[in-house]
């Protein structure tokens, strides 16, 4: 049996975990074989069922939130449509990114295909806009792609919209792509990262998330904190994984 998730935060109306990367929040048509999911293993945890109310991508690691009723859940749900949540990530990307900016770039949601082979037109693009500011900068003597040197980036993300992948998707239109993202990623890169420790995976972290709570309206913060293998990673970059006991 695998080792329970941690629960950041827990009362009668919701809970919060630190989701490992690799884990599914629930069950996809995509992945049947898997048998582990957040939800069910929150559920077995605590001894009550669970009601999500946002996904973390399957690599993607971090703040989860759910809630312990569908009342509650809808709540919360609501709240971030209507854009009273803030969320905030961490990804290490290729390349020197700006000191900070706003990516917006619309997007065109991504058909599954298996559960939208029955779709009969491409969507429309939708507003998607990122903020993001850089922490830090590394560079190590390592030629990855064409250059004797290899730059990387730390770099703090706010997305103003939940677009599938819209994270990853953002940083690859801008040539900074995510440290072992294998859908838009840079593959010498993956592979590089890979070679060095077989423990590397999507270097994107949910750091934090700011929501109102489902009954009082208070806002409640969670915080997530970083495992080895993403510190490993900064390792690798080059930086001293000390960084992150400031952000």
């Amino acid at each position: 049996m695998s080792e329970p998730l941690e629960i950041i935060y827990q009362d009668e109306d919701l809970v919060a975990v630190n989701k490992p990367s690799g884990l599914l929040v629930h069950r996809s048509m995509i992945d049947r074989h898997e048998t582990e999911f957040a939800l069910q293993k929150v559920r077995d945890q605590i001894g009550q069922y669970v009601y999500p109310i946002h996904r973390l991508d399957r690599p993607t690691s971090g703040v989860l939130v759910m809630g312990l009723s569908s009342e509650n859940a809808r709540t919360m749900s609501q709240a971030i449509a209507e854009h009273k949540v803030q969320k905030h990530y961490i990804a290490l990307c290729r390349g020197f990114m700006p000191q900070s900016g706003v990516i917006d770039y619309p997007l065109t949601e991504q058909l599954d295909k298996i559960a939208d082979k029955d779709a009969s037109k491409v969507p429309e693009p939708k507003d998607a806009v990122t903020a993001f500011e850089r922490i830090a900068t590394a560079t190590i003597d390592v030629e990855i792609n064409r250059y004797p040197e290899s730059r990387f980036s730390l770099v703090h993300l706010e997305p103003k919209h939940g677009r599938k992948h819209q994270i990853r998707r953002h940083l690859a239109h801008l040539r900074h792509p995510i440290m072992y993202d294998v859908n838009y990623g840079d593959n010498k890169y993956n592979r590089y990262f890979k070679n060095t420790d077989d423990t590397c995976r999507l270097a994107l972290h949910a750091l934090k998330m700011e929501i109102p709570h489902p009954r009082t309206g208070a806002l409640l913060s969670f915080k997530a904190n970083f495992d080895k293998s993403y510190k490993t990673m900064l390792e690798i970059a080059g930086f001293n994984p000390e960084i992150l006991n400031n952000l």
